[in-house]
């Protein structure tokens, strides 16, 4: 979770409140108060569960976005900004965000530059 955090972190201008409960699991709190809770992914190599969570973490960063007003992209693609977000695959084992345009690997997830 902290590797797709990190991510967020850098490219967001909305951050969650993240709650963690027994019961229910990890939940990413928006500044409105609608909540998503995040599923487990019941099986995968370690790349692949981590594209799961980065694909429900993008959900939800572009609902909050639109609700705060602002353009509901992210991660924004460094190529075309404000067109289309990043997508997370799967790229030779490793957990990456890809321009769906050129098909480029822009970043590992977890470590997109801040801008």
């Amino acid at each position: 979770m902290e590797t797709v955090l990190r991510d967020l972190r850098a490219q967001c201008a909305v951050q969650p409140d993240v709650r963690s409960d027994d019961t229910i699991g990890i939940t990413l709190w928006a500044p409105d108060g609608s909540g998503q809770g995040l599923t487990p992914h019941p099986d995968g190599t370690a790349a692949e569960l981590l594209v799961h969570l980065a694909d429900q973490v993008q959900d939800w960063a572009v609902e909050a976005l639109w609700s705060e007003g602002l353009s509901a992209v992210w991660p924004q693609c460094p190529t075309h900004p404000d067109t289309h977000p990043l997508t997370a695959t799967v790229r030779t084992d490793a957990a990456v965000w890809v321009c769906p345009k050129r098909g480029t690997t822009v970043a590992r997830i977890g470590e997109l530059k801040t801008h």
